[in-house]
């Protein structure tokens, strides 16, 4: 910033001060967004990251809020983050705006904007299950008060440095996106992550690379092998014995092998590896088990999750009726 030197012939580089080194500046988010669309969840992860929470914070007190003096000597300032939404006393988004312009123009302060949207639909679900009554509509149906909100919220909307849509999203998928985007130290390493899970129970809607193992011949008709997973040997053995697994599963590994250096060489710091069948109980589970191990042997440190490994063994969700070789 250039600054005239005043009359007393102060010299220029007397009148402005240096810039404030960047281990200094106080790093704020904002989180704001739709009712229901995940703040309280979003918040509550970044105080487990170490973050300093502040929620229904009157937004009209942000510029006192923030501290202007430097943080005391082998005492950095922990990151600040601070919730709002339209049921705030004296939410004004125009305002809120001009406030984080007026900011950002600060050289001791790094401040961002976090915004939570859903759809509507989603939402309206979302409080009818809970039986919440929406801030905005008063006596109105719910979508009335939903309707009011995203025209109130627009101009943040618009304005945020940070949209992230949680109308797939279930509370695990906000919190992975909320550690992965804000925690205040980065892994050392790549962060994997081998799931299972059932396409007739929705996709992950996380997943970096999804492989589906439908055209593997199906143990649940076998009356036998229906009722275990494949975490038991019967199962792994029926899969392993269709023509095509062992060739596809080899291919598969060869190209995660050849994937994730590249990815980690890149700064990626998490991945996520899927593999999906009908229900999520038997050709996923033992393959995202067995690739698992694989990449153990290379060197890796895979997180293994199974999301559909509890779900009942349906035979709707399975297609109906027994499908003949």
């Amino acid at each position: 910033m250039n600054r005239e030197s005043p009359e007393s012939g102060t010299s220029p580089s007397a009148a402005v001060p240096p810039p404030t080194p960047a281990a200094d500046r106080q790093r704020v988010l904002l989180v704001t967004g739709m009712l229901g669309a995940g703040k309280t969840t979003a918040l509550r992860v970044l105080e487990d990251l170490g973050w300093e929470i502040i929620d229904n914070f009157p937004v009209r007190l942000l510029d006192r809020l923030i501290e202007r003096s430097p943080a005391a000597e082998g005492s950095p300032r922990p990151p600040l983050a601070i919730g709002f939404d339209c049921r705030t006393r004296g939410f004004d988004p125009a305002r809120v705006i001009a406030q984080v312009k007026a900011l950002d123009e600060r050289e001791d302060v790094e401040l961002n904007t976090l915004f939570l949207d859903c759809s509507s639909k989603e939402l309206e679900r979302r409080f009818n299950e809970t039986r919440r009554r929406h801030a905005l509509a008063a006596d109105a149906p719910v979508d009335t008060g939903i309707r009011a909100e995203r025209e109130l919220l627009a101009p943040l909307r618009r304005w945020a440095d940070l949209l992230v849509e949680t109308t797939e999203f279930t509370s695990n998928d906000l919190q992975r996106v909320i550690r992965e985007r804000f925690a205040t130290e980065a892994p050392e390493d790549l962060t994997l992550t081998v799931s299972s899970f059932g396409f007739s129970r929705g996709m992950p809607p996380l997943a970096d690379l999804v492989f589906d193992m439908r055209f593997v011949e199906n143990p649940h008709w076998d009356p036998v092998l229906r009722p275990m997973t494949g975490l038991d040997a019967p199962v792994g053995d029926y899969v392993r014995q269709d023509p095509a697994f062992n060739e596809a599963f080899t291919r598969i590994r060869d190209l995660l092998l050849l994937l994730l250096p590249r990815y980690r060489t890149q700064g990626k710091a998490y991945v996520h590896v899927a593999f999906g069948c009908t229900g999520g109980r038997h050709r996923s589970v033992f393959t995202a088990e067995l690739m698992a191990a694989a990449l153990r042997d290379a060197g890796f440190s895979p997180t293994l999750l199974h999301r559909n490994l509890g779900s009942r063994a349906a035979d709707l969700l399975e297609g109906g009726q027994r499908r003949e070789k």
